[in-house]
């Protein structure tokens, strides 16, 4: 069992930024891939971003993909998502979740409670 919990969101002007951590429980955060996806009001969750078991790739939606930086530390068992240069498209609540595969796939395993960010333009 793994229980995550997100903090960081909040409210911030259009080309700010904020930085999203994800807590993890349990001593096999290593062994899971990690990712962030995102709802905004009246849409359907969508993929944010991926980083595979350590020394895996990174996988970012097109877009988010050169404004947004997902890490991981293990030793910490915490999962970032830096998000740079943000738009009001960027509003939504934020889930952080957790893939035994080796990838994050569409179903992961766990999901946080999710956190708010807002953007104002």
């Amino acid at each position: 069992q793994v229980q995550l919990v997100e903090s960081g969101g909040g409210l911030v002007q259009a080309g700010g930024s904020l930085r999203l951590s994800c807590a993890a429980s349990g001593r096999t955060f290593s062994s899971y891939a990690m990712g962030w996806f995102r709802q905004a009001p009246g849409k359907e969750r969508e993929f944010v971003a991926a980083r595979s078991r350590s020394g895996g790739p990174t996988y970012y939606a097109d877009s988010v993909r050169g404004r947004f930086t997902i890490s991981r530390d293990n030793a910490k068992n915490t999962v970032y998502l830096q998000m740079n240069s943000l738009k009001p498209e960027d509003t939504a609540v934020y889930y952080c979740a957790a893939d035994s595969h080796y990838e994050v796939t569409r179903t992961p395993d766990y999901w946080g409670q999710g956190t708010q960010v807002t953007v104002s333009s």
